[in-house]
């Protein structure tokens, strides 16, 4: 009997074009596209026995069972064995039907083609599949990556199960600062025993994924929520051979998610929403998703997207805030402070300095910022004005910028403006960035005679090691430092005051206190030898054309 290639052909095609959009060569679907060339071919049963590498034992109870009609002569079978790319062997018997004739030496050649395509299948499969699950796992830490969550997400929305759990979105705390105290392999395993500490209390579908770096995400059922909040707000980790231990505590977004809920996105979305609101904008701890963190994104990005056309049309415009020397009470410089003009309306700055902050848009504000104070100073300077030192504030988003010393000096160049009368701001938060990028800015400004200060003294996490490393100028101390009238009577308040003065004085750094109200605090400071100082018992920021007033009267008198 002739072989009957045209059918064999459109068979075999047909066969090729389905089995090349399964992903796992395996279940009741192979059966279905099998069939056709099995029939055609006089196949009446097809089985696959895997083997382990290096032995002859089955790793299977049984074969896998590709094709099965009920009609097999099992004394008869044609065997192939092919080697896997995980190792070992897989063995392959096809089987004719009861009554039929052998196959010839065509067929036979025809069905061992079948057999290896079969086997490239199965194989893709086993690579698919292996890449998929490299994507499930984070290998640096040996936990599981997002995909995972996700996809154990999905399955919880799949079976109804999915509102008895919570999302949480979380980053660890200053990591940055560890990595540069332990070094990078012990701050990583810091990171590992802390992870794994949470790990171990989940069960069954609950889980912990690395997001990347030092931010995570969880899935734990409700229940569990009081535990999971109180782990994330700070546990003491041990570590080294000395069994130091560290406390490491994160900013979290928890998301209660409700019955109901399809989208495995929207679980995410909102967990890390809720994260990135604590962390920028609301400076907690920990939020829960709401409806009200609905709007305040609404708002977001009502600023995001409203940014670049007003930077374009200068909206935004300097306003000075004096500071001014006790011992004459003239100006003895200022700060340059931002101030939004949209629509008539004045945006407040806890409004959008945390949404700038963000998205790292904060960082086009800040050059922004200085230019415009350049382009002032010069102004001032031309028309023969004094001219006090203005300093102007960058975030600590700009570290990690390689460009940022020379972006500073060009644009105080640009303006011809001499480097002694600007001063450059660094909050004192600087210190969860890397300290050695933070030593060459602020070397670098000192090479070129820019004054630099640390702004917010006493709020961050390191302070002293801060301005021991680094050659300040100034030392701004926050006003949280200075007793209101209801703590006139607290005198350990004023003793931290006296002290943290005395020893900025003494490691060569002036000395200015912010955020001075009344007369009491004024005296506070003489007291205590401080003679520079800043706030609305003096003057409240200004726009420019007042400033400019305040400066002509302070060097008339």
């Amino acid at each position: 009997m002739i072989f009957d290639y045209k059918t064999y052909v459109e068979l075999l095609n047909d066969f090729i074009n389905k089995g090349e959009k399964i992903k796992s060569f395996r279940g009741p679907i192979i059966t279905e596209i099998i069939s056709p060339l099995c029939s055609f071919l006089g196949i009446a049963k097809m089985n696959a026995l895997v083997y382990k590498d290096g032995d002859q034992k089955s790793s299977h109870s049984k074969p896998f069972v590709y094709y099965d009609n009920g009609n097999a002569d099992e004394s008869r079978s044609i065997t192939a064995e092919e080697t896997m790319i995980r190792g070992g062997s897989v063995k392959y018997s096809i089987y004719p039907a009861c009554g039929e004739p052998d196959w010839t030496e065509e067929e036979i050649l025809q069905i061992k083609m079948l057999e290896k395509r079969i086997f490239v299948f199965t194989e893709r499969g086993y690579v698919i599949k292996q890449m998929s699950e490299l994507t499930l796992q984070d290998n640096e830490l040996g936990v599981n990556a997002l995909p995972y969550l996700m996809t154990t997400a999905g399955s919880l929305i799949h079976r109804g199960q999915i509102g008895n759990y919570v999302a949480v979105f979380f980053n660890i705390k200053r990591f940055s600062a560890i990595n540069e105290k332990l070094g990078r392999e012990l701050a990583n395993k810091v990171m590992i025993s802390f992870i794994q500490g949470l790990n171990e209390k989940l069960s069954g579908d609950e889980c912990i994924c690395r997001v990347g770096g030092d931010n995570f995400a969880a899935l734990f059922l409700k229940d569990n929520l009081d535990f999971v909040k109180k782990y994330l707000s700070g546990r003491y980790v041990i570590y080294g051979d000395q069994q130091e231990t560290i406390n490491i505590s994160t900013t979290a977004g928890f998301y209660l998610i409700p019955e109901g809920t399809e989208s495995t996105s929207e679980i995410m979305d909102r967990a890390s929403s809720a994260c990135q609101l604590a962390r920028s904008v609301f400076k907690r701890q920990y939020l829960f998703f709401d409806e009200g963190i609905q709007k305040r994104q609404a708002r977001i990005r009502e600023i995001e997207d409203s940014f670049p056309s007003a930077i374009a049309h200068e909206e935004f415009k300097v306003f000075y805030q004096p500071k001014t020397l006790l011992s004459n009470y003239q100006i003895a410089g200022a700060e340059a402070l931002c101030r939004w003009f949209r629509n008539g309306k004045i945006v407040p700055p806890g409004d959008f300095i945390p949404v700038l902050e963000g998205s790292k848009a904060i960082c086009t504000l800040d050059f922004y910022m200085l230019a415009h104070v350049c382009r002032d100073i010069r102004r001032w300077l031309d028309e023969g004005r004094e001219v006090v030192k203005v300093s102007v504030n960058m975030s600590r988003l700009h570290l990690g910028d390689e460009d940022l010393l020379d972006t500073i000096i060009s644009i105080i160049d640009k303006y011809n403006v001499p480097h002694r009368y600007i001063e450059i701001e660094l909050t004192e938060t600087t210190t969860d960035v890397d300290f050695a990028e933070l030593k060459k800015i602020v070397y670098g400004l000192r090479e070129q005679n820019i004054s630099t200060s640390v702004d917010d003294f006493g709020m961050g996490y390191s302070s002293l090691n801060l301005i021991r490393e680094m050659p300040w100028n100034v030392l701004k101390i926050d006003k949280s430092f200075l007793p209101t009238r209801e703590e006139n009577q607290d005198q350990s308040k004023v003793k931290m005051l006296r002290h943290i003065i005395t020893m900025s004085q003494d490691m060569g750094l002036e000395c200015i206190v912010e955020g001075v109200e009344t007369a009491e605090q004024v005296k506070l400071l003489k007291d205590c030898k401080c003679y520079l100082a800043q706030g609305f018992y003096f003057d409240k920021p200004l726009p420019v054309n007042e400033f400019e007033r305040k400066l002509d009267s302070s060097s008339a008198g």
